[in-house]
Formats: structure tokens, sequence, C-alpha cells
């Protein structure tokens, strides 16, 4: 079969009230970076994928160019750092990890009223809950996607981060204890009357805290949705491609494994039960893919570490994913966003916590 057709590829809609910003401003801005724009004030359009960062796409006559911006409304004070997010993918230029090239970041907020930055278009098939529709592919080719995915994060831990520069944006041992304290402190100060306190969990993951397995550079939101794949998923005689990694934002220096159990909390399969396979926002279900047993032994077989404590990194995987859901949540609930995909987050928070508690008694 030959390559997809350019139907396939992630394109951006039009951009959301909210969202919205002063073009002409940036365009000047711009303007003072970029000489190979061409005439006119650029198209303005947004990638509707993302609950936190907020991207963009501004077509020139000559080219398209990226623009990343953090959204308005409750934040934790750490998160939404646009120089930083820069900065990370600027050093990982020419490694083995994919990104795009950085263009330009502006640390101004009088321009659009927040950083922001800007980097190269990259065109390509971006995979959301399900496959577009007619795209076909073959369990053996999901199953070679699958481990294409993991092979990358494999290499992204493997980035050596003294000769990238890239140990900076860490704060060195501790990593572990500091992701319990600091995601445990952020859901308190998220709390609704909604939902629970979830000191249960989070009394668990304190009393069990193993020690870093390595130092590396982490992504903290590694999904198919921020991999840019190369639109050949049908080909059975073409290797799978990455061509991008996107998505910086949670990116630090830190414990391998920790980063796998934020993978695997977003990896639901086909044999989960029925609300899990309801806010699935990958693939992972397909015939082919590998499950999330699979994924551990894989990964622990290629870096070389045990799966011993894996119960730990799956339970806090879970929690986090629950912590940032209910982060997003009140900023509904408090009328800082009024998107509507938003109502109902509080709900999928309930339910990653029981999912949290049922791990923990399965390993009791």
């Amino acid at each position: 079969m030959s390559d997809q057709p350019t139907d396939f590829l992630d394109r951006p809609r039009d951009v959301r009230a909210e969202d919205s910003f002063d073009v002409r401003a940036v365009d000047d801005w711009l303007r003072s970076q970029l000489s190979d724009l061409g005439a006119g004030t650029p198209a303005l359009e947004q990638y509707a994928k993302g609950a936190s960062n907020l991207t963009y796409k501004l077509t020139y006559p000559n080219r398209s160019v990226i623009l990343r911006r953090p959204p308005k409304g409750h934040k934790a004070s750490s998160a939404h750092n646009m120089v930083r997010e820069y900065q990370i993918q600027k050093q990982l230029g020419g490694s083995q990890v994919p990104v795009p090239k950085m263009l330009a970041v502006c640390e101004d907020p009088s321009v659009i009223g927040s950083e922001f930055y800007v980097m190269e278009h990259i065109e390509g098939l971006i995979l959301r809950a399900n496959l577009p529709s007619g795209l076909l592919v073959s369990p053996s080719r999901v199953r070679a996607l699958s481990q294409a995915a993991i092979d990358q994060l494999v290499a992204l831990h493997s980035v050596d981060i003294n000769a990238s520069g890239l140990e900076q944006f860490g704060k060195g041992s501790g990593y572990n204890q500091r992701q319990i304290e600091g995601w445990t402190e952020r859901f308190a100060r998220s709390q609704t009357w909604n939902v629970p306190s979830g000191h249960f969990v989070t009394r668990w993951l304190a009393e069990r805290i193993p020690g870093e397995v390595s130092h590396c550079l982490v992504h903290g939101d590694f999904r198919f949705d921020n991999l840019v794949l190369k639109p050949n998923l049908s080909n059975e005689n073409e290797p799978i491609e990455i061509k991008a990694l996107l998505d910086w934002e949670l990116a630090t220096i830190g414990d391998p494994l920790m980063d796998l159990g934020n993978t695997l909390a977003y990896w639901v399969q086909s044999d989960d039960d029925f609300y899990f396979r309801g806010f699935r926002r990958q693939p992972t279900h397909l015939e082919g893919m590998m499950t999330r047993q699979e994924v551990v032994e894989y990964y622990c077989g290629a870096q070389g570490v045990s799966p011993e404590q894996w119960a730990f990194y799956e339970v806090y995987g879970l929690f986090r994913l629950a912590v940032i859901a209910q982060q997003i949540y009140y900023r509904y609930h408090h009328k800082q966003t009024r998107n509507a995909q938003f109502k109902h987050f509080w709900v999928a928070v309930h339910y990653l916590l029981w999912r949290c508690r049922q791990v923990i008694r399965t390993n009791a």
C-alpha cells in the first residue's frame, strides 16, 4: 500500500474566542526576528488539542510557523514557562530526539499578555483517540508503531544531559520525593467541593518513594498525540518515522521510570473497564498494540532496569494525571475558561483516584 493521503495530516481549526490574541502585534514582533515571511498579515488558526499550553499556526505567504503560549486563568507557578520550553528544545536540536527548529522566543508579555515562542511547522500525522477515518493499519504495523514510540522514549532517556547542557533544567537528587510532594500540594491547591481528598493515595505514595534509578531528561507528557509521524502507517515496507516530539512544558531532569509511569497512565487498553475506555485519548486500544505490561517489560529490558516496584510508578502516574485533570477543572469551575470539554473533568478525578486505590489493594 502507498503512503497515506494528505487528508490524514493534522489540521488546525478556527481560534476559540477565549484564546484569541492580537495577530498584528505578533506579526510586528515576528518580523523583527525573521526576514523570510512574505508580505501581509498571517492567517491564524488553532490546534484544538491541548488543555494546557495553547498552540497556533500562523500561515504567511512564504512559510508557516507554530506559536506556543500559556492559557489564561489558574495555573501552577512553575508551569507554562515558555522560555524554558523553548530552551530545552533548542538544546535538543541535533540529538537522537527529533524536535522542531526553534525560531524565536518573546519574553515581553506586553505583546500578547504572556511570553510565547515560535518554531517551525512540521507537517505530519498525529494520532488522537481514534485513527482518521479511512486509515487502515494492520495489527503487525500497530505493534511496530507501539515499539517505535517506546524506542523513542528510550532514546530520550539516553540523551547525555551533561554533554548537551540539559542538566541545568533539573534540581539534582531527590526528584522522586519532590514529585510526590509537589503533585500532592498541587492537588490540595486545586481542590473543589466535588472531588475527594486523595489522602489514602498520597500517604501510600509518600511512604514508598524509591530512589532514582538514574537521572535523565524526562518529557512528562509522552503520548501518541505529542508525536508527529511520517504519514506512511499503512505501508508495511517502510519504517515508521517519528518526525518530531512536541509539548515540552513538563520536561525536566528526573527518573526515567517516573516518566514511563506518566506515559502508561494514558495507555488505555481494549480490555480496560468501560469508564477508562471512555476517556481514552490515543489509539492504544488497537489490535496489535502492546499492553501496559508488555511496555514495561520492553522498556525495562531495553534500559536494563528492574520493574520490581512498578506498582509505585503506576499509582504515581495515575495520581499525577488526576491532579492535572483537577487543575484544568479548577479553571472551568471558577469560570477562568468556558471550554465545555473540561466540564466533567471532576468525574475523571474520582475515577483516577479509585483506580489508584485498586492498584494499591492489588499489590498490598
